[in-house]
């Protein structure tokens, strides 16, 4: 009886680290499915503006009645949304819009890539911000994470998609920053709290680029008329690359903390080159090499004592 009780606590563990991997695995697969979705919505007469225009009116329109159902109207009456509106508009409006851009420029598998170091991106504010000391480990994938991003590129001539590059660069440090201001500026809020107030201030910041771009005589409308099938590319990348795998991610954080869970940001580049290839496109190996290595530098830069 002993013998079987000692070893039942160590047989739940591995059960709820499992669960954490998997939920973790399907937040992933269902961020990653979101790249080959704008990828098309791109390539078939969609503007940027209007694409994220569209993604923050579902994704906000859904959470907003969510968190008030969840943690009552006092908790949004109560927040700072000022604050919400200055740090969500940054980071997850300007920085969402320079992504799909830098997408458009490139490809979708190249940005996935570059936004898997996001995890370095996050150790840099920290840096910035004085809470964290910078060891030999850090350079060290830094320099690997750099030299991925070379080989993923391949050789670049065009000077749009070295563009593209620095967009996608500057997106995932606004994406860092955006994540380490709403943990600390948003204390007393939830996690539901802190996700819906940020995203409403991406929802502003796009709603105002949008007004501006029509004012200036920027039609950024579709073209032709919109089709079902284009419907459910869009519903891919708002509903599905947003809030389930957003809903999966912080599952999975909860049972194996954000220091494990942040690895998992290294494979997304992989299931994107995979759902691209059942999809019908070449499966590159030059990329998927700066993928490895991109994925190696996150790791080495997070390796602790």
């Amino acid at each position: 009886m002993s013998g079987l009780a000692s070893n039942s606590p160590t047989v739940k563990l591995s059960g709820s680290v499992l669960r954490g991997n998997l939920m973790l695995m399907i937040a992933m697969i269902t961020w990653a499915a979101g790249f080959p979705a704008a990828d098309y919505l791109l390539h078939h007469g969609w503007d940027s503006l209007f694409i994220i225009n569209v993604r923050y009116v579902l994704v906000v329109g859904v959470l907003l009645p969510l968190w008030i159902f969840v943690d009552g109207p006092r908790a949004l009456l109560d927040a700072d949304w000022i604050r919400g509106l200055w740090v969500g508009g940054i980071s997850f409006g300007f920085g969402a819009y320079l992504l799909i851009v830098a997408q458009y420029l490139t490809d979708p598998v190249l940005v996935a890539i570059i936004a898997a170091a996001m995890p370095i991106a996050g150790t840099t504010i920290e840096v910035f911000y004085k809470e964290r000391v910078l060891e030999w480990r850090f350079f060290v994938g830094l320099v690997s994470t750099v030299f991925g991003g070379v080989i993923a590129a391949g050789q670049v001539q065009a000077t749009s998609f070295v563009l593209g590059i620095a967009l996608a660069v500057i997106a995932t440090l606004l994406f860092a920053w955006g994540s380490y201001a709403a943990v600390r500026s948003f204390p007393k809020l939830t996690t539901l709290g802190r996700i819906t107030i940020t995203f409403s201030g991406g929802f502003v910041a796009v709603i105002l680029a949008a007004i501006i771009s029509l004012m200036l005589g920027h039609d950024f409308f579709p073209a032709r008329p919109i089709t079902f099938y284009d419907l459910g590319m869009l519903s891919v990348y708002s509903i599905l690359a947003i809030m389930i795998s957003q809903y999966f991610w912080l599952l999975g954080v909860e049972r194996l903390g954000i220091a494990l869970a942040s690895f998992h940001i290294n494979t997304a580049p992989f299931y994107v080159m995979l759902i691209l290839l059942v999809l019908g496109s070449a499966w590159s190996w030059t990329q998927a090499i700066g993928a490895g290595f991109v994925a190696l530098g996150v790791i080495v830069a997070q390796l602790k004592r």
